[in-house]
């Protein structure tokens, strides 16, 4: 008889720790389920590309729509509109571009606490353009014999880039509906097209020409 209740208490011990486990388990998987897939979307504009663009002789118009998965995921579209015009004081060569380019990607959010107003987040975009550019030099004046040398011009040289990105950045909630963040971008490029005429001296969302390059965004977003 006392084997038996022992054994009987024994079983208990063992069994309600489990159902305890259990429990849990459902509440938390509950709690999980009750958080919908959608949450909403946020589109944004980046101000760095406006600043530089206003400042400087290149930039970009970028804005950007992005999914809200569970508080946790967020695919996300960045499209933007990049322009150049240079003028190189030392070759007195002028340069000229201006073409849409598009990045498409995922953002995690690091944070422990999902469903926080504020979010880190890290991320990967693969980007592509397809853009002409037009280069042409100004008249120049042999020293000596003081007689202008003619002038060269190539006009819609057709390029293309495509390239990863790798992002790390922070998104704040400002008031209401109303987010501010930054973005940090290490860039890779995959392949390219250059033209003719080699290396172009301006890529419409990557910035200046070569295999890699760093950059940041300032985001102004609204969710909705």
């Amino acid at each position: 008889m006392c084997k038996s209740i022992l054994s009987l208490i024994f079983s208990l011990l063992l069994v309600l720790p489990l159902q305890a486990q259990k429990k849990i388990t459902a509440a938390e998987q509950e709690a999980n389920d009750s958080v919908p897939l959608l949450r909403g979307f946020a589109v944004g504009v980046d101000l760095v590309g406006l600043v530089q663009s206003a400042v400087s002789d290149y930039g970009q118009y970028e804005a950007s729509l992005r999914l809200n998965l569970r508080d946790t995921y967020f695919p996300v579209l960045e499209a933007g509109i990049g322009r150049a015009s240079h003028d190189d004081v030392v070759t007195l060569i002028k340069y000229e571009s201006k073409a849409p380019y598009f990045r498409v990607g995922m953002d995690y959010n690091l944070m422990k606490d999902k469903h926080d107003n504020y979010r880190i987040y890290g991320g990967a975009r693969y980007a592509m353009t397809y853009f002409n550019y037009d280069v042409s030099c100004h008249d120049l004046v042999d020293p000596i014999w003081l007689d202008k040398v003619s002038t060269y011009h190539a006009e819609d040289v057709k390029c293309n880039y495509h390239w990863m990105e790798l992002a790390v950045g922070v998104d704040a909630k400002i008031l209401g509906p109303v987010h501010f963040g930054w973005s940090v971008r290490y860039r890779k490029r995959i392949s390219h097209q250059s033209g003719e005429l080699g290396n172009a001296w301006y890529v419409p969302g990557f910035g200046k020409s070569g295999s890699t390059r760093l950059g940041m965004l300032f985001i102004l977003s609204i969710d909705i």
